[in-house]
């Protein structure tokens, strides 16, 4: 186990890169403490700690340092920490390029597509928490609180369907990163957790089993992340819209 004491790492729980940071922490041996913040009031929190701008998770503090982002912390780690390398020679700069697409495009798609199943679908947002679907009373909540988030992240219809689009082509480049010996290996590197966490979230929409079923982006989310809460049933989404790989 790491000597490094104090980390602490500033999280929301349904959040895919809070997810990366943890199997990260974990990967490297490195105790650390989870503060959940508060849904809403994240922005201001996380902005508090880590600098003007700063308001999405994750955050880890170790000290008296700061970090922000996912893929600081990851790197960070690895100074820190050499053993269990998430940037293995000499594959090194391909995982580096490899978890920053994963960090951008593959991630902010791992936000919209559940959040737009569940405008569907509002009643499964129960399941989330590991509980049964919501009764009328909250899944009249369910649906406020969907149209706050399609709000928050400027969520529309065209904006889903023109995801369900380039999904296949985003698992098949996945596909790529394993054959190239990436990710997928006897040991994860930073790809493996950038990709796995966000795949995992996807894997609670039901509609999305097709695309994903068999993948070698299934294999590492369920590898990395066996537990996660949540499932949207298939059907959500308007026939039509979920388009197959191949």
């Amino acid at each position: 186990m790491s000597t490094i004491q104090k980390a602490t790492l500033h999280a929301l729980p349904p959040s895919h890169p809070c997810l990366t940071v943890e199997a990260g922490l974990r990967h490297k041996g490195i105790e650390y403490e989870k503060v959940d913040l508060q849904m809403g009031r994240h922005g201001d929190q996380i902005e508090e700690i880590y600098g003007e701008g700063r308001r999405t998770v994750p955050g880890l503090t170790i000290g008296d340092e700061r970090i922000h982002g996912s893929v600081a912390i990851l790197e960070r780690l690895e100074e820190l920490v050499p053993e269990n390398p998430l940037y293995p020679e000499p594959i090194a700069t391909q995982v580096r390029e490899a978890e920053r697409w994963a960090d951008g495009d593959l991630q902010d798609m791992g936000r919209r597509l559940p959040w737009g199943a569940l405008h569907f679908r509002p009643e499964a947002m129960g399941t989330l928490a590991g509980g049964e679907s919501l009764d009328p009373a909250g899944t009249d909540f369910a649906i406020k609180f969907v149209r706050a988030s399609w709000k928050y992240h400027s969520l529309t219809a065209v904006q889903l369907a023109e995801d369900l689009v380039a999904l296949p082509g985003m698992i098949d480049r996945i596909e790529g990163f394993a054959e190239a010996g990436i990710i997928d290996g006897d040991e994860p590197t930073a790809a493996d957790f950038q990709i796995g966490a966000t795949i995992r979230v996807l894997l609670t929409v039901g509609d999305l089993e097709p695309v994903l079923a068999g993948s070698a982006a299934e294999r590492i989310a369920r590898r990395h992340f066996p537990d996660y809460a949540g499932l949207v049933p298939a059907g959500a989404f308007p026939d039509g819209w979920v388009k197959p790989r191949g």
